[in-house]
Order: structure tokens, then sequence, then C-alpha cells
């Protein structure tokens, strides 16, 4: 093992840092950033080393939701076969990063102002290509937006990650209550009622 590497050690533990923070935030958003340091198994100023305030190491949490959603949106093929199952794939890709994004989405200083990540931009863009694609092909309701319906996918996603993390939820279920909600609805079919 090669020790020129004190670089890649360094972005490791941040990496690492991350991830707890990651971890304790999507289960309590007002978590201080003792406890983070806490949750890290570091002390607060090394996490200050990492992350000069809250604000920063917030800032780092959303460039890894989006990297994360990017990764799970190039997984899921979304180009790829009927959009049914291209949405299922999707869905089953973004669940392990779901708690993080559900933290983010309630961030409001990420989408206020001038400052906000070019990345949500592009997620949102991709996310709607696909639903327009769905409507284009017939697979999707035409009477509802590719905009609203990528919104109504991200709130369902955030939704079912705090309601499972809540214990309300079997895990097991977040791929099927997700997907069964914005491909049904909530309207009965004609064969229910």
């Amino acid at each position: 093992m090669s020790h020129s590497g004190y670089g890649c050690l360094m972005s490791v533990d941040r990496a690492q840092v991350l991830r707890a923070a990651a971890a304790l935030l999507s289960r309590k958003s007002t978590a201080t950033m003792d406890e983070v340091a806490r949750a890290a198994g570091i002390g607060r100023a090394t996490l200050h080393r990492h992350f000069a305030g809250r604000d920063a190491l917030v800032r780092a949490l959303e460039e890894l939701g989006i990297q994360e959603f990017e990764a799970a949106i190039a997984a899921a093929r979304l180009d790829e076969g009927g959009a049914e199952a291209a949405l299922r794939r999707l869905i089953a890709e973004v669940e392990p990063s779901a708690p993080l994004l559900s933290f983010l989405v309630t961030e409001n200083q990420l989408f206020e102002g001038d400052q906000v990540n070019a990345g949500w931009a592009r997620l949102d863009a991709q996310v709607a290509a696909f639903f327009r694609r769905g409507q284009e092909r017939g697979e999707f309701r035409i009477d509802l937006s590719p905009v609203w319906l990528t919104e109504a996918l991200y709130g369902l996603v955030g939704t079912c990650a705090w309601a499972v993390q809540d214990g309300r939820v079997a895990a097991k279920d977040f791929q099927y209550m997700i997907v069964e909600l914005l491909l049904g609805g909530a309207r009965r079919g004609s064969v229910d009622q």
C-alpha cells in the first residue's frame, strides 16, 4: 500500500463524515454541529476543518445528494423499455439516497436566492423529460404536466423516506408504495367501484 495518498485518506475521511452527517440529519434535521461531530466519531474542531459551519456542511451534502440522484437516474436507464418499468428501476435506484434527498428538499436555504445549485435543474430536466416521453408514448396521463409529475415523484420519495424512518411504512414497501400511488393516482378504477 502506498503512503503517498495522504490527500486521498483525507477525502475518505471527509466522505465518511458526510455519510455520518447525512444519516444523522436525515433522522434529525435540527441536529447541531456538535451532534454531527459525535455521530461521525470526530471532534468538533476536526469537523470544522472539513466544514466551516452548518451551511458548508449542508452544501456538501447537497452536492452528494445531487451526485447520488444523477447516478440513480443513469443506473435506471430511463430510455430503455416501457415507462412503468423504467419508473420502477428509478425508485429502486433512488431508495438508498431517499433519506438524504428528503432532508435536502426541506432545507429552504438551498433553494432561495441566486446560489441555487445547477444540479437541481439538471435533475429536474432529466426526470421531466422521462415523464414527457412516457406521455408521448401514451403510457402516462397527459393532463398532468411533466413538471408536476417530477415534483410529485420528489414529494413521494421524501415523504416515504420519512415514513419508513418513523416506522409508519415498512422499508420493504418503499418502492411499491411510491410507484403504485404515482402510477395509479388516488382514484379508484372502474373495476373497484
